[in-house]
C-alpha cells in the first residue's frame, strides 16, 4: 500500500481547537462510563459506525504509543498512534500515514466522564489540516463525521 506520511509535524491536543477544520460532538449517555470506555477499547471499537473498520496493531494493555489501523469507507487506509491515554477516561490519536494524501494532520479525541452511577458524557473531538486534495473533499468529510456522530447517538441512547 503506498503511504502518505503526515507532514504537519508532531501532534498535540492543541489540534482540537487550532486546526483549520474541527468537529466536536457531546453525547449524554444512559450507561455507566466504564461500559462506554469498554466499548471504545474493545476488539471492535466504534463497530456501530458502518463507515469504519478498526484493528488494534499493538498488544494490550493499551497506552500512549498504542497503534491501530483504520479503513474509512473501504478505501481510505490510515495508521493511527495514540498520544494521549488516560485509562478509563480519555484517548486521543493522530494519523501517522494514509494511502491517500487528503490531510497534513488529523487527530481524534474521546473523553468519557461519569455523570452519576448510570450515566456519562462522551465528547468526541476532531482536528484536521487538509491538503489541497482534502480541501476539495471538505463537504464529504463534514458528511462523514455527521454520519459517524449520528450513528454514535443511536448506539448510545440518552
Amino acid at each position: 500500500m503506498p503511504r502518505t506520511r503526515s507532514t504537519g509535524g508532531p501532534t498535540d491536543e492543541s489540534i482540537f481547537t487550532s486546526a483549520p477544520v474541527t468537529y466536536r460532538e457531546v453525547f449524554d449517555i444512559a450507561r455507566p462510563a466504564a461500559e462506554v470506555w469498554a466499548e471504545l477499547v474493545s476488539d471492535a471499537p466504534l463497530a456501530w459506525c458502518r463507515e469504519l473498520s478498526l484493528d488494534w496493531t499493538s498488544p494490550r494493555p493499551f497506552g500512549v504509543g498504542t497503534t491501530r489501523q483504520a479503513k474509512v469507507l473501504g478505501a481510505l487506509k490510515v495508521q493511527e498512534r495514540f498520544f494521549i491515554w488516560e485509562e478509563g477516561r480519555r484517548q486521543a490519536f493522530e494519523v501517522t500515514s494514509a494511502n491517500v494524501p487528503v490531510f497534513r494532520r488529523l487527530a481524534e479525541d474521546f473523553v468519557v466522564e461519569p455523570d452519576g452511577a448510570d450515566r456519562c458524557t462522551l465528547t468526541w473531538s476532531v482536528g484536521l489540516e487538509p491538503t489541497t486534495l482534502g480541501r476539495a473533499g471538505g463537504p464529504v468529510n463534514a458528511l462523514l463525521f455527521r454520519r459517524l456522530f449520528a450513528q454514535t447517538r443511536r448506539h448510545f441512547p440518552a
